[in-house]
């Protein structure tokens, strides 16, 4: 079992600029990660040689993002709500009230861990029976582990433990291995940890002898050989599902520790390497996001970046990754949240007013429910 004990120690910095900062670069990082890499999914590096060469910017004509940013969204405000105080009930009322029990976008909730998610608690099933579908070892709760990284800033074990909640009504296993391993990374990179106590947090909060530990090991032991290595290291030739958490993690780590951290080659990295890229890249763009910071990513990527459009869930329709970060982050007097407020409810932005009082709760306590 993953022991805290071999965790390095990393701090959150105290600067509170310098803390928005990372975490507007780690979310952002996400979005413009799935972006980059939404038109390369599904596909081999061969078959991206073929079509753009090496993909070096946007290659879609209206670049935006998918379901990775869009539930990194939802989860990210469900935290900004109940903050450490989050509860397996609260994270199946909200999949009720915002995804289930409302009519879906085009994407038909996302990916099949969404779709057997959904199609469970629709029968009733509360989590984590939820859970229990053919895909609960997929990256979807890794798409949207970054906020609880952001939120829980140089407390990896505490970011493992709260997106470890969150992916109970949808994620079992392998799945919510990944997603620990993503928040845990993000958490010691919001702290200002180099690349290799990075990859050390998030290889702390799993189980040594997971699949996801093993992949992310033999990903990171030939980062410095490139992309090449680093794919050929993961990926089980011939398998079909490219949205395998031990694979697609591993990989956003490799791209980010081949890059020692730097943004733009991180994301490229994820993006050029195929299989799932949308969200390689949204993982790899998190985590040198919040090394970096947002200032790290160019501006004419980060211009392609509006609210989300709710293709895949409607009810995030106009939210931005940047209104997320806000949230989760304690202004200069120390209040968290955005001018010291946080959603008491999870509406779009036309559907209800924001209630300036329900500040998310630290250390499971003071939260509203």
């Amino acid at each position: 079992m993953a022991s805290t004990a071999c965790m390095p120690p990393v701090q959150a910095p105290r600067d509170a600029a310098e803390l928005r900062e990372r975490a507007r670069g780690a979310l952002l990082g996400l979005a413009v990660g799935d972006a980059l890499g939404a038109p390369a999914e599904n596909m081999k590096p061969s078959e991206i040689r073929a079509r753009w060469g090496r993909i070096t910017g946007y290659v879609a004509e209206k670049p935006a993002g998918t379901d990775d940013t869009e539930y990194a969204i939802f989860s990210g405000l469900l935290l900004a709500r109940h903050g450490s105080a989050l509860t397996p009930a609260h994270v199946e009322a909200a999949w009720h009230e915002w995804i289930a029990d409302r009519a879906e976008g085009p994407f038909r909730g996302a990916g099949f861990s969404e779709r057997g998610t959904l199609e469970n608690l629709r029968r009733g099933l509360a989590a984590p029976i939820s859970a229990q579908h053919r895909h609960a070892w997929s990256d979807g709760l890794a798409m949207r582990a970054a906020p609880f990284g952001v939120f829980a800033a140089g407390r990896p074990a505490e970011a493992a433990r709260l997106v470890a909640i969150d992916g109970s009504v949808s994620h079992d296993g392998e799945g919510i291995y990944g997603g620990q391993a993503v928040a845990a990374g993000v958490a010691a990179a919001m702290a200002g940890a180099p690349t290799v106590a990075v990859v050390a947090s998030a290889l702390a909060v799993v189980p040594d002898d997971s699949w996801t530990a093993r992949s992310l090991r033999r990903a990171v032991a030939v980062a410095h050989r490139g992309e090449r290595a680093v794919r050929s290291a993961v990926v089980i030739g011939g398998y079909p599902w490219t949205d395998l958490a031990p694979e697609a993690v591993a990989l956003a780590f490799g791209a980010y520790a081949a890059a020692d951290g730097d943004f733009t080659q991180a994301v490229l990295t994820a993006v050029n390497m195929g299989r799932d890229a949308d969200t390689t890249a949204a993982v790899a763009g998190a985590l040198a996001g919040a090394t970096q910071g947002a200032s790290a990513i160019p501006s004419d990527w980060t211009a392609a970046i509006g609210p989300a459009r709710g293709t895949c869930l409607p009810s995030m329709a106009g939210h931005h990754v940047l209104d997320v970060a806000e949230l989760l982050t304690p202004g200069d007097d120390g209040r968290w949240g955005a001018r010291g407020w946080a959603p008491a409810e999870m509406p779009a932005r036309d559907e209800g007013p924001w209630v300036r009082d329900a500040t998310p709760a630290r250390h499971g306590t003071g939260a509203r429910s």
